[in-house]
């Protein structure tokens, strides 16, 4: 069993609205890996990282990840982190895995304020500057497509993906 499709990106790509279009459009169950997380722990994850720290989410996170890949068969959103593990990127091999690229002033505006993202306290937009270099050449390295997002609707986004998956 392998998903259809996993998405993979920053906060503010639009992968959990782009996964729901997805799935609707083909029909087929839609898995988020935080909202595995968050319903196997019963905490919200931001909860979880003032908790038990992210070193704690993370492997929660890599377990969550590695269940879905082997469980699910329909479309599946990947926590923007995720594949910041080697074992998660391991494990992503051979899937059809699309990074839903965005930039700097999209993400930010996007992702706002928002308390729900516990690496984008503060500065948000440096915040997301500095989560976007680090993570966008590992999101390239596991993707066997890059879709970009910026200016498009969710609409948009998910015809461009089903246009890729067949």
């Amino acid at each position: 069993m392998s998903p259809r499709v996993v998405l993979v990106g920053p906060p503010g790509a639009g992968k959990s609205t782009v996964a729901a279009l997805l799935g609707e459009a083909w029909g087929v169950a839609v898995r988020d890996t935080d909202a595995d997380v968050e319903a196997l722990t019963g905490t919200a994850i931001a909860d979880l990282f003032v908790e038990r720290g992210e070193a704690h989410f993370r492997d929660l996170e890599a377990g969550a990840v590695a269940r879905a890949l082997a469980e699910h068969d329909g479309v599946l959103a990947l926590g923007g982190g995720a594949v910041m593990r080697p074992e998660t990127r391991e494990a992503l091999a051979g899937h059809p895995v699309v990074f839903l690229d965005v930039g700097l002033a999209e993400a930010a505006s996007r992702v706002g304020l928002t308390t729900s993202r516990p690496l984008l306290l503060g500065n948000v937009r440096s915040q997301m500057k500095a989560l976007l270099d680090e993570r966008r050449p590992v999101y390239t390295e596991v993707a066997a497509h890059v879709v970009p997002t910026d200016g498009r609707t969710p609409d948009e986004v998910a015809q461009a993906v089903l246009s890729l998956i067949d």
